[in-house]
């Protein structure tokens, strides 16, 4: 029975599941001196909206945009050491000074739970709890962006674009419209089940339902 791997549907060197190459490479990372947020900005890439911070000096990074930011505020990046117990934080750093690591999704946040002289208990939001040294980085707040998933894709172009800027198989072709050769589903006219196999079918025939007594629906 023939099997389409991933490999043969993206084709060899076929640039139609590659990720375009975006001349808008932005460097997301924190800075150690305070920035202002100069503008917020979308990247194809990322779900959230990025937030693009400047320092005094000029140097220009960016960040997950927090939710309710604004132009001409100051990014709300501070140490775990001053964030108190109980706050729901985003844009974790799993290490001093490596940049925002986790909780980076829209609308996801993760909580405080306690700390001690050197290092914090935060709960992530798989509800996983995972101890970081009090000099790693955060923001409080939630990432911005929750609910994009709330609107439906009203025309198949759209969601073509949307997958095709991920490099994502769009449109997939369901199994049982496909012959029998391609997919275990397939065979016995298009769209339509296949017939029950006997129980005395070879292991490699019993897919779907053998030896019913009864298919379709009962009256």
């Amino acid at each position: 029975m023939g099997k389409r791997i991933r490999a043969q549907k993206r084709g060899k060197g076929s640039p139609t599941f590659r990720v375009p190459d975006y001349d808008f490479k932005p460097n997301i990372a924190f800075s150690k001196e305070p920035c202002t947020i100069t503008d917020i900005v979308p990247y194809p890439l990322t779900d959230a909206p990025l937030a693009k911070l400047q320092t005094p000096d000029g140097t220009v990074s960016y960040i997950p945009a927090p939710e309710g930011c604004r132009v001409g505020q100051q990014a709300p990046v501070q140490h775990l050491a001053d964030i108190p117990d109980g706050a729901t934080v985003f844009c974790l750093e799993t290490q001093p000074g490596i940049g925002p690591k986790l909780c980076r999704a829209p609308g996801s946040s993760a909580t405080i739970i306690s700390r001690t002289a050197s290092s914090c208990v935060i709960q992530l939001p798989s509800k996983k709890l995972r101890t970081f040294p009090l000099s790693c980085r955060a923001m409080i707040g939630t990432a911005a962006g929750e609910g994009r998933t709330d609107k439906p894709f009203l025309k198949a172009g759209s969601r073509w674009f949307q997958m095709h800027q991920r490099g994502k198989i769009y449109p997939r072709t369901s199994g049982v419209a496909m012959n029998a050769v391609d997919h275990p589903h397939g065979g016995s006219g298009s769209g339509t089940t296949k017939p029950p196999k006997p129980r005395s079918a070879s292991p490699g025939r019993k897919v779907g339902s053998f030896a019913s007594r009864a298919t379709g629906r009962q009256r």
